[in-house]
């Protein structure tokens, strides 16, 4: 909770800058919000309970449920909010607690129901369910008026958020994105899921990852596999290690395919100068898949949104290399980067001294409510 110690120095800094106050002031207001949950606060008690209600839209021949967050006023623009890999989805609490601090600033809030995400399973195939559910956010004027309309990701939910604004349907509609923990050389994301290093500073670094972003890779892939025992083995490892990451797999990995095998000693390496040959091993379809999903592969100069990216230091399943790589790689003059302590991944815990720093990113954000 933000507490009278930051009020203080947010209260200073703005008699001192060239911002607007009330909306520096809401700003504030929406990150106690954010950081208190369902917990009561300041904007809890000065307005009212956003509606959610289910919609629907239209992709790939089939209908594809979202929950909708509207504020009790007009909408100021809509955001299309999209969770990381988690089974929950749309429906974890944490999810829709923030879905509503949204809307209490104001902002349409759309998050779609994506199978991928919440089966575990990220893949090429929601890049396009993800211009199909902003599509179809933008083509409401009551919810972004004057065609205000973003995305926010979180997580892997990055990279397809942005290979979608890329799509040509979908070029220069994107006002402004903003994303929390994502990432930029899916590659290089791999070799930190498997060793723990990752490159920074022209460094190469090394912090334990957290192993459950390996284990979704790895369940994102077993269906390109060809062997169906393989796909079996691989299901049950997964399974097994995200319920206890202790746990053994030696047993399965001696009933593997050749071609299973060179799947298992990739995740299976902790050998960064081994990484990008293994990686170069991988079924073809696999590699295809993660040259598909790559930002990094992308010409990002097409990209027009306005992008605001956090990113805790101190994250263990995609490091923070990966945001300051991304904003190195955007186009100039169109990103802000906003560095944090006690961001663990995607969960609120930071420190007094760096709640400033995400002050300043939840009132650029509140700015594009009124950017045209």
């Amino acid at each position: 909770m933000v507490t009278i110690a930051l009020f203080t120095l947010l209260s200073l800094l703005l008699l001192f800058s060239a911002c607007d106050p009330r909306r520096e002031y809401e700003a504030a207001l929406v990150i106690t919000d954010i950081a208190a949950g369902t917990a009561p606060t300041r904007l809890k008690s000065v307005t009212a309970q956003p509606r959610r209600t289910t919609v629907t839209f239209p992709s790939a021949g089939r209908s594809v449920v979202g929950d909708l967050y509207l504020p009790e006023q007009k909408p100021l623009a809509g955001i299309l909010l999209l969770p990381g890999a988690a089974e929950t989805g749309k429906d974890d609490p944490r999810l829709q607690a923030f879905a509503n601090s949204l809307a209490r600033a104001r902002f349409a809030v759309m998050v779609p129901d994506l199978l991928g995400f919440r089966s575990l399973r990220v893949g090429s195939g929601d890049i396009a369910e993800t211009a199909d559910a902003f599509a179809w956010l933008l083509a409401r004027s009551d919810l972004a008026p004057g065609g205000r309309a973003g995305i926010f990701s979180f997580s892997y939910a990055t990279g397809p958020a942005i290979l979608a604004a890329l799509e040509p349907r979908l070029a220069g509609r994107v006002r402004f994105m903003m994303a929390v923990g994502g990432y930029h050389n899916l590659k290089d994301v791999l070799i930190f899921f498997t060793t723990g290093d990752y490159l920074q500073g022209g460094r190469w670094r090394h912090m334990e990852p957290n192993s459950y972003g390996k284990w979704v890779f790895v369940l994102s892939n077993v269906g390109r596999l060809s062997n169906p025992g393989d796909r079996r083995l691989f299901q049950e490892a997964a399974y097994r290690k995200l319920a206890d990451l202790n746990a053994p797999l030696q047993d399965l990995a001696a009933r593997l395919t050749p071609e299973g095998r060179r799947f298992y000693d990739f995740i299976d390496n902790r050998d960064r100068a081994r990484a990008l040959s293994l990686m170069d091993r991988l079924p073809d379809p696999i590699r295809r898949e993660i040259g598909a999903l790559n930002v990094a592969e992308r010409d990002l100069t097409r990209l027009k949104a306005r992008m605001i990216l956090v990113h805790g230091y101190d994250d263990d399943i995609i490091p923070y290399s990966e945001s300051v790589a991304l904003a190195k790689a955007l186009p100039h003059g169109l990103v802000r980067l906003y560095l944090v302590y006690g961001l663990q991944h995607v969960d609120l815990e930071p420190r007094i001294i760096d709640k400033y720093r995400l002050w300043r990113a939840v009132s650029a954000l509140l700015r594009e409510r009124e950017n045209e």
